[in-house]
């Protein structure tokens, strides 16, 4: 019996040691959730240092495929035909996958045999030969080329019992399992830099959370939609999550109206840090995420940026996409889809109250001294009783 699967291969797990039965059962959940998501009736199994999508709908493959290249973890993934570990049912199988590959332009082939069941009777090169005549019985114009060929046949017999015959690898996503490293709290702007900094946060394996900070009625309630398709955007390769959304408009009105215009983005982001903290020590966040890019703008010095993450007691302050030219975040924003979003002409509340001339290199004593001028932690208490949550 022949059935189409999807086989998926992993990377960086390989490297775990002791602890790899852990990543292994992280992204194995992950790709139950992945595969749940576009196809109920699908099934997951793990065979040596591989998975097998089985059980799914035909009509469902290539959007299975597509979800399943987001998937932290996976390196690689083949659409394959699975078969019995047996020479016969596998030429047998070998016979029926050719005719529906797509040979085009292919002049040249080769059968490669990867023998891990090492109990299969036939050796890997004896059996490369009999699968290339078999081939070239039904396709007699393509010749055989061993080095670069134009098509190669995999033919890779596992473990388990069962052999998978395929053509192509899709590349996936790599990176760790989300869910390995921990949580954090990622601050969520309209731009497109923080989704980026979603997208390689969770590729280190952190299950991320985000947090938006929204200016309404000096933003639009756009604004905000924005950054919940932004959030969506990112989920296919972050997974589920919360954003926190914060109205920070009391605070800013009180910082424009107490202290001195300079000093506005500073206090502004040193407010922002505090909600931060309060929220991922209560929701067991380990860090703060932000899109900071080193000398991008005013408050991305590294004066500005002390200053910022000074006000923290317990968490740290991560900065994935800091020493990234604008143009490596650009390709990355459009990679995973978010750039039409973030350049979208909806502005965030960092543009509310904008000073004509922000401090570049901030004075912590000074911004201490206005900050001195407002109940910073009733602002923040009542930002945070106030909090919205949307569930993504």
């Amino acid at each position: 019996m022949v059935n189409k699967v999807i086989l998926l291969r992993y990377g960086e797990i390989h490297l775990k040691g002791k602890n790899r039965g852990i990543f292994e059962n992280a992204l194995l959940k992950n790709i139950e959730s992945a595969t749940f998501s576009v196809d109920g009736q699908a099934k997951v199994l793990k065979i040596g240092g591989r998975y097998v999508v089985f059980g799914f709908c035909q009509e469902n493959s290539n959007l299975l495929v597509e979800k399943l290249t987001k998937v932290f973890g996976l390196v690689s993934l083949s659409v394959a035909y699975e078969t019995e570990n047996d020479a016969e049912k596998i030429i047998f199988a070998v016979q029926n996958f050719i005719k529906t590959v797509d040979f085009g332009s292919v002049k040249t082939f080769k059968a490669e045999v990867k023998r891990a069941d090492k109990c299969f009777p036939v050796h890997s090169t004896d059996f490369e030969a009999e699968i290339g005549g078999v081939i070239l019985d039904i396709f007699p114009n393509l010749k055989v080329k061993l080095s670069q060929p134009d098509l190669t046949v995999n033919i890779d017999i596992r473990e388990n019992g069962k052999t998978y015959i395929f053509t192509n690898k899709i590349a996936c996503a790599g990176g760790l399992p989300v869910g390995v490293s921990g949580k954090a709290l990622v601050m969520l702007s309209g731009g497109i830099d923080s989704p980026v900094a979603c997208y390689l946060m969770a590729k280190r394996g952190v299950q991320i959370a985000a947090i938006h900070f929204h200016s309404y009625p000096y933003t639009s309630k756009q604004a905000k939609e924005k950054v919940i398709t932004l959030a969506k955007e990112v989920k296919d390769y972050c997974g589920k999550f919360k954003l926190y959304c914060v109205s920070f408009t009391k605070i800013q009105e009180e910082i424009h109206k107490n202290c001195k215009e300079g000093y506005m983005i500073t206090i502004m982001r040193r407010i922002m840090m505090r909600i931060c903290e309060k929220i991922a020590l209560k929701e067991g966040y380990l860090a703060v995420v932000t899109g900071e890019n080193l000398g991008q703008v005013a408050s991305q010095t590294i004066e500005s940026m002390t200053s910022t993450e000074s006000v923290l007691n317990k968490i740290p302050v991560f900065r994935p996409v800091l020493t990234y030219d604008k143009l490596e975040i650009i390709e990355i924003s459009k990679k995973i889809g978010t750039f039409e979003t973030s350049i979208l002409p909806y502005e965030d509340c960092c543009t509310v109250f904008l000073p004509k001339n922000p401090l570049i290199k901030p004075k912590i004593e000074l911004v201490e001294k206005e900050e001195a001028k407002i109940d910073i932690e009733f602002l923040v208490e009542q930002a945070i009783k106030n909090l919205e949550i949307i569930e993504i």
